[in-house]
């Protein structure tokens, strides 16, 4: 579509998801942060689901369009011009008859992205949500490179908490400062999560599983009110998925489930594509794919997960982290010291990430170790050739960069 039709597209769906929003009156649970909404809101919709009927967003839809497109339809892909105008007759045709004569989800689960200063204000003028969930801002948080600094994506992420009502409630991330400002901008009740001593749901005795080198999935416990419940949540690694079963727990606990219930339900989570999920790779090997985005705080998180694995050789195949603007070198010179620590061989992938490959060689790293590629197909071959049996090859890059191309290039078929 050209710029015309793309802006019509917009005010249109903006109204018709308003006006759908406004008569069906379901409950929004709206997510927003830096890191971590999409895995939150399938953790989220895996939990609200065990108590009411409940629809999220596909994949990443978290724009002027996709989620827009959510409360309007439940489909899972976005089409050409036949698929809107099929979905803007369908809205429009909806809203002139009663409520009773069309089934609608009784909650919405929906991501709200802010990668430039105005979108959360652009969303919330669509849907109002009864409960926001911020997962994470970090010190460097991605999109930056659009804002004054840091602070501002804080304060443009807070639009959200600041718009719920007094009867709803802001369910924050107790182990980030940045979030926990956030309780000074709102007139909501206040739920938290996290694992420090003092966040309501808290997680404890987090374990990252595996088995003679193999990762095989998480397990903690979810304590809230004294109580405890223990979870498990298999094909995924990493604290960041369990960050998101303690935020569907909060949401859970305001829906009125005990702990019991929000620990069943979690065994339906599904960690979304490319978020810390463990795959079978070639030669017996297993491949820890977190290839759709970066940030450096997500970054941090999947190298400490593989530094804390106990196996025989630790691969990083690690590219660019996009739009951090000025704060790219110090970030990436960080990462290659972590990496140096975490990983026995470091694959880097792109111009910002051959920092990453220098720092790692300061911090200690054998220079025989490390390789940089410009392309991602490049590095795939590569680390097809340096794979041996029971390597655990951890993948991640901002989406641009494309690592998904190694992991197709290494895994079982």
């Amino acid at each position: 579509m050209n710029g015309i039709l793309v802006n019509i597209l917009k005010k249109t769906i903006k109204y018709l998801a308003a006006k759908t929003a406004e008569k069906f009156d379901p409950e929004i649970i709206a997510i927003t942060g830096t890191v971590g909404k999409t895995s939150v809101k399938e953790a989220v919709f895996a939990v609200a689901k065990a108590a009411k009927t409940a629809r999220a967003s596909a994949g990443n839809f978290n724009n002027e369009i996709g989620a827009p497109l959510t409360i309007l339809s439940d489909s899972e892909t976005a089409g050409g011009k036949l698929f809107w105008c099929k979905t803007i007759l369908f809205s429009a045709v909806r809203l002139l008859f009663p409520r009773r004569w069309f089934g609608y989800p009784e909650a919405l689960i929906l991501e709200y992205a802010a990668d430039k200063p105005g979108d959360i204000k652009y969303l919330l003028e669509i849907a109002r949500p009864k409960i926001g969930i911020v997962t994470a801002i970090g010190e460097i948080p991605p999109h930056v490179e659009f804002y004054s600094g840091p602070d501002a994506v804080a304060r443009e992420k807070a639009k959200l908490v600041e718009d719920i009502p007094v009867s709803g409630f802001a369910v924050l991330n107790f182990d980030d400062e940045a979030v926990m400002d956030m309780r000074e901008r709102t007139r909501a009740k206040i739920m938290t999560f996290g694992f420090g001593e003092g966040s309501d749901v808290r997680v404890s005795a987090f374990e990252n599983r595996s088995e003679n080198g193999a990762p095989e999935g998480i397990s903690f416990k979810l304590e809230y009110g004294g109580s405890f419940v223990p979870a498990r949540l298999d094909g995924v690694f990493g604290k960041a998925h369990a960050y998101s079963a303690a935020a569907a727990a909060c949401v859970g606990l305001i829906s009125g489930l005990n702990l019991v219930k929000i620990s069943e339900a979690l065994l339906n989570y599904r960690s979304p594509k490319g978020r810390m999920a463990i795959l079978n790779g070639i030669k017996g090997s297993f491949i820890i794919d977190d290839s759709y985005n970066a940030s450096p705080l997500s970054v941090h998180s999947a190298l400490d997960a593989l530094k804390g694995l106990k196996t025989e050789r630790k691969i990083a195949v690690l590219g660019d982290m996009l739009e951090i603007g000025k704060y790219s070198p110090e970030a990436h010179e960080a990462i290659g010291r972590l990496a140096a620590k975490s990983a026995d061989i470091l694959v880097t992938v792109g111009a910002a990430a051959k920092i990453i490959a220098e720092s790692a060689v300061k911090a200690g790293m054998p220079k025989k170790n490390i390789f940089s590629f410009d392309e991602a197909e490049e590095a795939g071959r590569a680390v097809q050739n340096l794979i041996q049996p029971k390597d655990v090859v951890l993948v991640k890059a901002s989406r641009a960069i494309g690592l998904e191309k190694v992991v197709e290039e290494i895994k079982l078929v």
